[in-house]
């Protein structure tokens, strides 16, 4: 059967209704603009009669009869002057017109005598970056116009530059990290230091882009965030990096905020996690919001080398197969989820062969979280035991296909210690605190577009997910709810999305006991 065009009104309605707007938008403009004046005046006489009234309020109640019959004698004068009504209303009309003006001051144009000083001195600083001898017209030189090398600038209330585009000679190597690390360190110096910049290269039209970007929020307390099973949300970053809002609860406001969204499971591209960070800088908080956050699909194991308790709230939870904080605990712990991991691929592996879906068993997520696993390096050496790291390398390699995820956090003072099989397989990484541009580079694998600062709040930090962009990362707050310098609003946050805690069989059995007791001593009574 063949297909009916669409009628006319429904193929161009959309160019229609789109030439309508404009239409309608010229002929509001055009009308706008015919009747300024008689906009003008009537804003004149509306302030005059304001005037009027403010003055007849403003006389004592013994001189309004005076004030009338003066009034009243002019009016009767112009009356009887040859064309004194014409004279008074175009003098009326004057007066409205001069006080229906727009007194709007007229926003300046350029920059004032302390701005240009700063843009002057900011262009002499790169003189000797972005020039050379061999060129006949310089575009940055002693001396020189910065308008030309500056198209565009804005400055923030503090009258620092919080916007600018440079212009740069095609011959400057943009393409060289160290040329453009040079650039950047200059900028953030001469631009005003503690803030951070986003630097963007236009290497095809020789244009470098700084901008001043905002604080990240830090304010976000943990709860149960909209996502599909698979999905962790790190944490939360830029407008501008991402193409996802996620709603959030802050008290009684909802807000959409950008996440950073790690994706694990079969398909997951980037199976594993390390974050690397400074003591303080919030890695057990990442940690831990993980943690509660795989709870909701999955089972979690939690090694702890730190030996502080960070995850002592997890304890005894639905889900959470074990919280190990001592050498022997770990490598039991870290041996027995290497042989899980090992069983779910023979069983999804017969499964496959004999022509049936994966079992139930093997379908379920397994987490594996350490926290500072290289503190047992140094015991398992002086006690003559394996590093427990040893043991990881068969989640490591073969977790994703056995739904079984690895998540490593450390310091950078252990990064040394760290196993092969980890420096390998953890495709995410993430890096919090304060952190030289060496550093970030290192355990990122790419330098991020912004000015690392030396003071930042807990939690904040860059992500890398596999080869994609470097985001600016900000944790969501999930402290230890057993400790007492947490914020109250936050630890009830924690306590809330704790899973209920797991029943013990001797327990089980001592409630069953306790009921039939109570049964019995009510019949009897």
């Amino acid at each position: 059967m063949a297909r009916r065009p669409l009628p006319r009104i429904l193929s161009n309605g959309t160019a229609q209704i789109a030439r309508s707007r404009e239409l309608a938008r010229t002929a509001a403009d055009s009308a706008t603009d015919v009747l300024h004046p008689l906009i003008t005046i009537t804003r004149g006489l509306r302030r005059l009669a304001s005037a009027g009234r403010r003055r007849w309020a403003e006389t004592p109640k013994d001189k309004r009869g005076p004030l009338l019959f003066l009034v009243a004698s002019v009016i009767l004068v112009v009356a009887l002057v040859p064309y004194g009504p014409l004279l008074a209303a175009i003098t009326l009309m004057a007066a409205a017109a001069w006080q229906g003006r727009d007194r709007t001051p007229p926003a300046p144009e350029g920059p004032d005598e302390s701005q240009t000083q700063r843009l002057q001195s900011l262009y002499e600083a790169l003189v000797p970056y972005f020039s050379a001898a061999e060129d006949p017209a310089p575009l940055f030189a002693h001396g020189g116009d910065w308008e030309k090398a500056f198209p565009a600038y804005e400055f923030d209330g503090g009258g620092r530059i919080s916007h600018l585009v440079v212009r740069y000679p095609a011959y400057f190597t943009d393409g060289e990290a160290d040329s453009r690390a040079r650039i950047e360190q200059l900028l953030t110096a001469k631009s005003g230091r503690g803030r951070e910049y986003h630097f963007a290269w236009d290497e095809e039209g020789n244009q470098l882009t700084i901008g001043v970007l905002a604080p990240l929020p830090t304010d976000i307390a943990a709860q149960r965030f909209v996502t599909a099973p698979g999905e962790t949300i790190l944490g939360f970053t830029d407008p501008t990096q991402v193409h996802r809002t996620l709603p959030l609860t802050h008290g009684e406001e909802q807000r959409d905020v950008p996440p950073v969204v790690w994706r694990t499971g079969i398909r997951s591209t980037e199976p594993n996690l390390l974050v690397m960070g400074q003591p303080g800088s919030g890695t057990s908080t990442l940690l831990r919001s993980i943690a509660l956050q795989a709870l909701q699909y999955g089972d979690v194991l939690i090694v702890e080398g730190g030996g502080t308790g960070e995850y002592a709230c997890l304890t005894g939870r639905d889900g959470v197969l074990a919280v190990e904080c001592g050498l022997a605990g770990a490598l039991a712990s870290l041996e027995w989820a290497s042989q899980e991991t090992e069983r779910r691929l023979i069983a999804a592996n017969r499964a496959r062969q004999s022509g049936h879906p994966a079992p139930d068993d093997t379908r379920r997520p397994l987490w594996i979280i350490l926290d500072r696993p290289s503190a047992f390096a140094h015991v398992a050496t002086a006690d003559g035991y394996k590093d427990p790291q040893s043991l990881l390398q068969v989640p490591l390699r073969h977790g994703r296909a056995a739904n079984v995820t690895v998540v490593v956090a450390d310091q950078f003072d252990s990064a040394d210690t760290l196993s092969d099989a980890v420096r390998q397989h953890t495709r995410a990484r993430v890096v919090l605190g304060p952190a030289t541009a060496a550093q970030l580079e290192a355990v990122l694998g790419a330098p991020p577009h912004t000015t690392p600062i030396a003071q930042v709040p807990p939690g904040r930090g860059y992500a890398r997910l596999g080869n994609g962009p470097v985001h600016r990362l900000q944790v969501p707050a999930t402290p230890d709810p057993y400790d007492d310098a947490t914020n109250d609003a936050h630890r009830q946050a924690v306590l809330a999305l704790l899973p209920p805690r797991t029943t013990p069989a001797d327990a089980e059995e001592t409630v069953a006991t306790e009921a039939v007791v109570e049964a019995a001593v009510a019949e009897t009574s």
